[in-house]
């Protein structure tokens, strides 16, 4: 993995996708492109080329997990980081999400203003587990 600057933001709920984005581009300096579903993501993701996919879990149509797997599927982002998010987060609900590709969950309601040392962190850790 490399330096972390470009997040591919998937959520479908407006409110949430406008506090992450201010928290994401104005506290943590990242540029950010933001799909409301899955397939929006899936029309996106080539364009944007993002470091990482950030994704909630719930959403109609794709779930967050169908989405990524179908990100996956494109020739080049096969094992493109991603972190969920999601106001489930018990200990056999991210048992289920967590892969060799994911670097973590964060519960929802997030804090804006740690949003981007959350994610820089699972990004750091991801980055040391990888070497």
């Amino acid at each position: 993995m490399a330096e972390l600057n470009k997040i591919l933001h998937v959520e479908d709920e407006g409110d949430i996708r406008e506090i992450a984005n201010m928290a994401l581009e104005l506290i943590g300096g990242f540029q950010v492109a933001q799909a409301e579903l899955g397939s929006v993501a899936l029309d996106i993701v080539e364009d944007f080329a993002p470091d990482l996919l950030l994704c909630d879990v719930q959403m109609p149509g794709m779930t967050g997990p169908e989405t990524i797997a179908a990100i996956r599927a494109i020739p080049g982002y096969e094992t493109i980081p991603a972190i969920f998010m999601t106001a489930k987060v018990g200990e056999s609900d991210k048992g289920d999400l967590i892969g060799p590709h994911e670097l973590g969950l964060i519960a929802k309601p997030f804090d804006p203003t740690t949003l981007a040392t959350q994610i820089r962190a699972m990004w750091d850790e991801g980055l040391a587990n990888a070497a």
